[in-house]
Parts: structure tokens; C-alpha cells; sequence
């Protein structure tokens, strides 16, 4: 019997650096992860692909698949609609392959309240002044937006507590060395795998 797949839930607040640290771990040669890509109604962004870094989907689109059942978890985040397909994550589960998400907070929670065994990690900054200057240093967004980033960060800051990690992103290489160290730890928990061994022993 082949074990399930975990659901890796990687979060943190606007500017943490969650995308670098998602790709890095994705572009690393022994990378077997299958990564879920979310969908948005924000606009898309210079160099950014569509089905590679999200699916851009217009608002009524989006909310027809909320309305349908068909999102795993959804946010509404500085205006815009945030969330995750349901279909390919359950699919990818039950074949037995880890699927990695990339996700704001408010969705996260959704996630734990459905998928109350997936690996859950906060992404953290070294501290706010380090998150200001890397959201300024964007150069997509206003004052106003920033300032609403910001504000919007030390809410999510508080919700930590909801998951089981937390990784410092002050050097990506470090942190997608911390998450990976997590993500194999997990698949040795006994609650993981005492199943498989339980149906071993009844077919004795």
C-alpha cells in the first residue's frame, strides 16, 4: 500500500520572500514535489506566466469556482481574490506524491480546517523593517498599498501560533534547507505510516 501524499502549506506575510524560497526549493535538482499553482484576479505581473507563477482568472470567473465547490481554499486579499484549485491537489494526494502550496494566511486557514494533517510552515522575516523594505523594494505597489501591506503583515505576524513551523527567510538557501529538513521528518511520523503497517500485520 502506497502512502498518501502530505499537503506542505508554506505561508507568511506579503513580502517574506515566499515565491524565491518556493522556486529555489522547485529548481533544486532533487526537487519531487509537485507544486499546486493558486489562481488570482490581480493583474499580472511583468515576467510572470500563466499556469507557472498562477492562473489569472477575472473576478467572475473566480467566484463561479468558489460558488461550485471547486477551490480548496480562497482569500480576499488588498482587493483581489487569492486561493487554490481543489481538483489537482486531491488527485496528486491519492497517487501517493507531496503537494506543495503556496498560500496567503487567511487561506492557510481554511486549509487546517479541511486538511487537518498536512505540514503547515510560516515563512517569517527577520524582522519588519527587513518585510518594508523588501515590499518597497518591489516598486510595483503605492505608498497607500504598502502602508496597507504593512499593516495587513502584523495580523498574519500573530496568526503563527496556527501552524507547526516557523522558518526565518534571511537567506534563502537556509531556508529552503529548513524546509526540506521538516518535510522529511514528517514522512517519519508514526502517525503517518502506522496504517500501512497495521494492514501488514491483518494480512498475516
Amino acid at each position: 500500500m502506497s502512502e498518501r501524499g502530505l499537503l506542505i502549506v508554506l505561508s507568511g506575510p506579503s513580502g517574506v520572500g515566499k515565491g524565491t524560497v518556493r522556486k529555489a526549493i522547485f529548481e533544486r535538482d532533487d526537487n519531487d514535489f509537485q507544486y499546486s499553482v493558486s489562481m488570482t484576479t490581480r493583474q499580472q505581473r511583468p515576467g510572470e506566466v500563466e499556469g507557472v507563477d498562477y492562473y489569472f482568472r477575472s473576478r467572475e470567473e473566480f467566484e463561479a469556482l468558489i460558488e461550485a465547490g471547486e477551490m480548496l481554499e480562497y482569500a480576499e486579499y488588498v482587493g483581489n481574490y487569492y486561493g487554490t484549485p481543489l481538483s489537482y491537489v486531491r488527485q496528486t494526494l491519492d497517487q501517493g506524491k507531496d503537494v506543495f502550496l503556496e498560500i496567503e494566511v487567511q487561506g492557510a486557514k481554511q486549509v487546517k480546517d479541511k486538511v487537518p494533517d498536512g505540514v503547515f510552515i510560516f515563512l517569517t522575516p527577520p524582522d519588519l523593517a527587513e518585510l518594508r523594505s523588501r515590499i518597497t523594494g518591489r516598486g510595483t505597489d503605492s505608498a497607500e498599498v504598502i502602508d496597507e501591506r504593512m499593516r495587513v503583515a502584523r495580523e498574519e505576524i500573530e496568526m503563527m501560533a496556527l501552524y507547526d513551523y516557523a522558518v526565518v527567510n534571511d537567506e534563502v538557501p537556509k531556508a529552503v534547507d529548513r524546509i526540506r529538513e521538516i518535510i522529511s521528518s514528517e514522512h517519519f511520523r508514526v502517525d503517518r505510516v502506522i496504517g500501512t503497517y497495521i494492514k501488514m500485520l491483518e494480512e498475516l
